[in-house]
């Protein structure tokens, strides 16, 4: 179900499941509450509508809203006490030297930055497990399941483990991702003057959410790749290193 550009993905009389796309924002900003939200949308279309947890404004995938209090609640600690899975699909820089692994490394805010987060001893605990899907040499696709939900928390990790998710302007370089870094004998289409990138926005998708409602009733919910990671994902496959094939 598509409600104004947003897609529905799960829904009954508790609660929706919404494919995010990448930078719309979760809920509206503080400083600018004029701003298109998912939120805002919702509350639109159904009333009064409850946020039970939140995604980055650039990274896109499913978000848990409640349709009442007794669902708010209940949806809330399935995330505070992690008996939610929560499984993400990310484009990271490089090639991860352990394919499968666990960084377990304490997340706060920059004692400078405002609004961005690092690794300090006094941080709250946060843990990432990882799993490496594909390894194209220059990037590889990683599968992320958190254990906890720390702020930035796998873009920080990723930062840290020293191969940051791709695009990300905030924890690496922000680069745009163009084909011609890792096609040979790229050319331009004809007509077009400049390339244009294969991908231009944080390289991260939240995948799938298992849980188990207030009924014991399990939902395994998933939010489709995107088109945009799709297309990276093939041409990687398509023109990956010869060093780097199974």
């Amino acid at each position: 179900m598509e409600l104004r550009g947003v897609s529905i993905i799960f829904e009954n009389e508790d609660f929706i499941a919404v494919n995010k796309s990448a930078g719309m924002l979760t809920i509206p900003d503080r400083h600018d509450e004029t701003q298109l939200s998912l939120y805002k949308i919702l509350s639109q279309q159904y009333g009064k509508i409850f946020i039970v947890h939140r995604l980055d404004r650039d990274t896109s995938g499913l978000v848990l809203f409640a349709k009442n209090e007794v669902t708010h609640k209940y949806l809330s600690q399935l995330f505070e006490k992690r008996n939610i899975e929560k499984i993400y699909l990310g484009i990271v820089k490089g090639s991860l030297p352990d394919k499968t692994g666990t960084i377990n490394e304490p997340i706060a805010e920059h004692p400078v930055h405002k609004g961005v987060m690092a690794i300090h001893k006094k941080g709250k605990p946060s843990l990432t497990e990882y799993k490496v899907l594909e390894d194209y040499g220059i990037y590889s696709a990683v599968q992320f399941n958190i254990q906890s939900g720390r702020t930035h928390q796998i873009r920080v990790h990723m930062k840290y483990a020293g191969h940051p998710i791709a695009c990300d302007a905030v924890y690496g370089d922000g680069k745009p991702i163009l084909l011609s870094s890792f096609k040979k004998k790229y050319k331009l289409s004809k007509g077009e003057e400049e390339e244009r990138p294969i991908l231009n926005r944080l390289a991260l998708h939240s995948y799938r959410l298992n849980f188990k409602d207030a009924n014991n009733n399990l939902h395994t919910l998933e939010a489709p790749v995107p088109k945009d990671i799709k297309a990276l994902l093939q041409q990687l496959k398509k023109n990956r290193s010869p060093a780097v094939l199974k």
